[in-house]
């Protein structure tokens, strides 16, 4: 279990718009962008191996600087890389397990490909404790009635016996992650200060979802 003072100031960020990773969650990639392959063979020779998942930041949609790309958004999360393989042609899928979020401070040149910044890891000590966190005021069975409704809405399928089972954290994390919401909305999730102010989000947009996106309308 890593400390907020083992985590490095500096790390190698990867802007993915609707691509989201939450403290001990998994994520998975498909790199193949030569600058993102780089971006990883550099990593595994860090004793950290992280990379920092992040959004850009719609606001500033065209104000690319310096041929950097897009603004990001301030709020991100590190994610270690714990699983990869190789593919023939040279592309990489791999897994990163998520530790912490980190409040970007600013970006940092180098003579790298890829897109470097310095960060902040104060206020986020819940991500980086040994136990789950928890919810104390969820009501699962409700929430489980509305994630069926939405599940019909949607045409999915899931394993109802896993999500019935699963632990407060990894059921309210995973679908914040899975779900088909819009990056600003998964942007929302991600910054939810806690494990409740995240369900109640997810809750919010199911809801929303559900009446077509019309803020006035009546859950059927």
């Amino acid at each position: 279990m890593l400390k907020r003072s083992d985590l490095p100031q500096v790390i190698p960020v990867f802007p993915l718009p609707g691509a989201l990773l939450l403290p001990r969650s998994r994520l998975p990639l498909h790199l193949f962008e030569p600058r993102y392959l780089a971006m990883f063979e550099d990593v595994l020779k860090t004793p950290d191996r992280l990379i920092g998942m992040i959004q850009p930041d719609p606001r500033f949609s065209g104000a690319e600087d310096e041929g950097k790309g897009p603004p990001l958004h301030l709020i991100g999360c590190a994610g270690r890389v714990t699983q990869f393989s190789e593919t023939e042609d040279g592309r990489y899928m791999i897994t990163l397990a998520g530790v912490s979020r980190f409040r970007l401070r600013e970006e940092v040149a180098g003579f790298v490909p890829y897109r470097r910044a310095s960060v902040d890891w104060a206020g986020f000590e819940q991500d980086l404790a040994r136990e789950e966190e928890r919810d104390p005021g969820f009501d699962r069975a409700t929430f489980l009635t509305l994630l069926d409704k939405y599940f019909r809405a949607k045409s999915l399928d899931t394993d109802w016996e896993t999500l019935e089972k699963a632990e407060d954290e990894m059921l309210i994390n995973s679908l914040s992650m899975l779900l088909g919401f819009d990056p600003e909305d998964k942007q929302a999730l991600l910054e939810a200060p806690s494990l409740t102010t995240r369900r109640e989000t997810l809750v919010t947009l199911i809801e929303y979802a559900l009446r077509g996106g019309d803020e006035t309308g009546v859950l059927q």
